[in-house]
């Protein structure tokens, strides 16, 4: 009934976007639904779902067919985000693995560093993280304590990275680390580190509010050893390299949230079409009406701004200020659209065996990961006075 209310959108109307949403839909239908109270238990997903994703080609898509990826354009990966999104699934982190890790790759990596990971990376045989906050670091990168000693051939590696998402499964991790402390070059470098290093620990997976079939842990080092290869971008750029990435990153946030609120209001309207109350189906009564009709149109408003977030992307047009625009205001409308439904199930939305329970508890971290909200205001505010705090850093 939703989708007589919403206008199609264009940038999944192909039929190639057709096929592909199809297969998506059957994949989670056979491999993941029946599986997510497993992994619930267990705190990660298994490895067998991650391969399956890669034997259909549903990871790495936009990356080029050189490196084993599809070669097709973003909105393919972003209607696979939007596809898990509306089913509430939010244990595998496919989305980190091949919207964040692989473009890191792809942009600022060696040619060897390509051929090693990136085809490896599409097929699901390898899992991989990224190690950013710190335990007192959060939004401030570049407070970040995580060290890198140079050696010469290698670096030695000290610290510990938390929250991070993939964490306890993943084979390989790109880690933000200072480089050059103490000195004039001191900066933020980011090296790719395998798990099988010696020195390279994982802590439990965490037990989390919601999300609880993801496998969020810390990363701890103690003087490992990275062979001096194994340094993405320049010695010293990291920060403005994760400052870059970081707009395809909230956008995929955004994504999810418009995803989720979609599958959030399906999920209710099918309910309130059935439960009654006084003689009557829940969805006959005004309030009903209205409180989903406002939740019909804030979705409808910010589909339409992330598709064309999306495109931009595509273009390489994307701008920081955009990009977090789209993370915080679909994150904030997602928050309130699953609050506004779950209200709308009564006692049994607060039953965790109701997908809305879940998405209720799944998403409430998506307006504090890949930069706070608040710290979207801000970014968003210095767009805005751009050339006032130029004219203030220079008195």
């Amino acid at each position: 009934m939703l989708q007589h209310v919403l206008l199609e959108r264009d940038i999944y109307a192909s039929e190639e976007h057709k096929m592909m949403q199809s297969m998506i839909q059957d994949f989670i239908a056979k491999d993941i639904i029946d599986q997510t109270e497993d992994w619930e238990k267990n705190g990660m997903v298994s490895r067998e779902v991650w391969e399956r994703a890669g034997e259909l080609g549903l990871l790495c898509i936009d990356m080029p067919e050189a490196y084993g990826g599809s070669g097709l354009d973003f909105s393919f990966s972003a209607l696979f985000i939007e596809e898990l999104a509306k089913q509430g699934v939010t244990g595998p982190g496919f989305s980190l693995h091949s919207d964040i890790i692989a473009p890191y790759l792809l942009k600022y990596g060696t040619e060897a560093q390509k051929q090693k990971y990136l085809p490896i990376m599409a097929t699901g045989k390898i899992i991989t993280s990224l190690g950013m906050t710190e335990p007192n670091c959060g939004s401030d990168l570049r407070a970040i304590t995580t060290h890198a000693t140079d050696q010469g051939d290698h670096y030695i590696v000290n610290g510990q990275k938390t929250f991070i998402t993939n964490g306890y499964m993943s084979d390989m991790s790109i880690v933000a680390v200072k480089t050059n402390v103490g000195t004039d070059h001191e900066g933020v470098s980011l090296l790719i580190m395998e798990s099988t290093m010696e020195g390279f620990e994982k802590g439990k997976p965490f037990k989390k509010i919601g999300m609880k079939a993801q496998d969020t842990c810390e990363l701890f080092f103690d003087n490992v050893q990275v062979p001096k290869e194994n340094l993405l971008g320049d010695e010293g750029q990291g920060f403005k390299i994760m400052m870059t990435e970081l707009a395809r990153e909230r956008l995929t946030v955004g994504l999810n949230a418009i995803g989720g609120a979609e599958g959030a209001l399906k999920n209710t309207i099918a309910y309130t079409s059935t439960r009654t109350a006084f003689k009557q189906p829940i969805a006959n009564f005004q309030n009903t009406q209205f409180k989903l009709a406002e939740c019909a149109t804030q979705l409808q408003l910010h589909q339409a701004f992330l598709d064309r977030c999306s495109i931009l992307l595509s273009q390489h047009k994307l701008t920081a200020e955009s990009a977090s625009m789209a993370k915080y205001a679909a994150t904030e409308m997602h928050g309130n659209v699953v609050d506004e439904c779950l209200q709308l199930f009564g006692g049994y939305g607060y039953m965790w065996d109701y997908p809305i329970a879940k998405m209720y508890a799944d998403n409430r971290v998506a307006r504090i990961y890949a930069g706070t909200n608040e710290i979207m205001k801000v970014l968003i505010a210095r767009g805005l006075f751009k050339e006032l705090f130029a004219e203030l850093r220079k008195k």
